[in-house]
């Protein structure tokens, strides 16, 4: 029995397998048999500093549109731009290029590289960034980051995915073709979403090394691709123990009002000018306790240490008041200068006497002294 659905299919001998049904064909002039019976326009706003180099730049954008029949018209004073399909236009589609062009020309990409969307092969793209981030340093932070330092980021990923891109305000304008595309929009959204490029230009990397490798063609190239583990988790804080306070069924007491705070000080009763007065006074003692607080805060460098005269009053009593056998050391100093390592005061006792009894004049004062 033949299938429902395969009942009335028929063969189709034109339809062999060499065809390759994805292929694009290139639309050439003559392939539209009449001209279009509408005109279809677009227009697009550019900013103020832009407007001197589209002045430049613009009879080449005329002259670039005018082979595909197309009308490119520059208003400066509404500070536009506009493209308009005529009846010499012989490619339909050509007129979504063309305003795709005019909107690269508008976020800042120089018209050598905005004039390459108009090839089948090469799409636009402009990612708006500004409303992904809320905090507006964070935002400056992360749209640097998918620049890098010096541009060496962005220049990366212009080479693995063959686009340009052109980081601008709160866009992001990119050009290349469709695959390219698609990847430099979803690096661009992890980028603001707290994923450094880095990560996804080394995954690119991995692919492009595994596409060159035919015997990988048909099979999953995850296990070749790098995981990246998130190093920055914030640990959980404790949660705060909560005391539940005692079932009372009385409300809590009112806090007393401001009136009745002043009726409590007497301050209710007093007059306006005096109200002020104390306000004042309090306000100026305040001031005065203060000053004396910072005048002694500037004055403690200058205070002078205190001194240690404890240690020495100490060592000075030890000596006066031991009793030193002074008859012993008299003896150890005629042998030997026993000076050196007596103190001071005990060494000059010593030595006077050791003079006295050398001395006999000195001899018949002392005899004359005990008479």
């Amino acid at each position: 029995p033949v299938n429902k659905n395969k009942k009335y299919r028929k063969d189709k001998p034109w339809d062999t397998d060499d065809i390759d049904h994805w292929k694009m064909e290139e639309f050439k002039v003559g392939d539209m048999k009449s001209h279009l019976l509408d005109e279809s326009s677009f227009a697009t706003l550019f900013p103020k500093y832009r407007e001197k180099y589209l002045q430049q730049v613009w009879p080449n954008v005329v002259s670039c549109l005018k082979e595909f029949g197309i009308h490119a018209l520059l208003d400066l004073i509404e500070g536009s731009m506009t493209v308009k399909t005529t009846r010499k236009t012989w490619d339909p589609y050509m007129i979504v290029k063309a305003r795709d062009m005019i909107k690269l020309l508008a976020r800042s990409v120089p018209f050598e590289q905005a004039k390459r969307v108009l090839n089948d092969e090469m799409t636009s793209d402009v990612i708006k960034i500004g409303n992904a981030v809320r905090n507006k340093e964070r935002f400056v932070k992360r749209r640097q980051r998918l620049v890098g330092p010096n541009g060496n980021t962005l220049k990366a990923l212009e080479l693995l995915t063959e686009c340009y891109i052109k980081v601008q305000g709160s866009t992001v304008a990119a050009l290349g073709p469709y695959k390219g595309i698609k990847q430099v929009r979803n690096i661009v959204m992890d980028t603001m979403n707290n994923v450094h490029p880095i990560y996804n230009i080394k995954i690119l990397m991995t692919k492009r090394e595994l596409m060159k490798d035919p015997t990988l063609k048909f099979e999953s190239w995850d296990r070749f691709l790098p995981v990246f583990k998130k190093k920055n988790v914030q640990t959980k804080k404790p949660k705060k123990q909560v005391t539940k306070k005692k079932y009372t069924p009385f409300p809590p007491p009112q806090p007393p009002s401001k009136i009745d705070l002043q009726l409590e000080s007497g301050e209710y009763f007093l007059k306006e000018n005096e109200k002020k007065q104390k306000k004042h006074d309090e306000k100026e003692q305040a001031q005065l306790e203060k000053f004396a607080q910072k005048k002694k805060e500037r004055e403690l460098p200058f205070v002078a240490p205190r001194e240690d005269s404890v240690l020495t009053e100490n060592k000075g009593d030890e000596w006066n008041s031991a009793n030193v056998d002074i008859e012993a050391l008299k003896n150890k100093l005629k042998n030997k200068s026993f000076v050196t390592s007596v103190s001071p005061s005990v060494s000059k006792i010593l030595i006077d006497d050791k003079r006295d009894s050398d001395n006999p004049i000195s001899k018949k004062k002392k005899e004359k002294n005990t008479d």
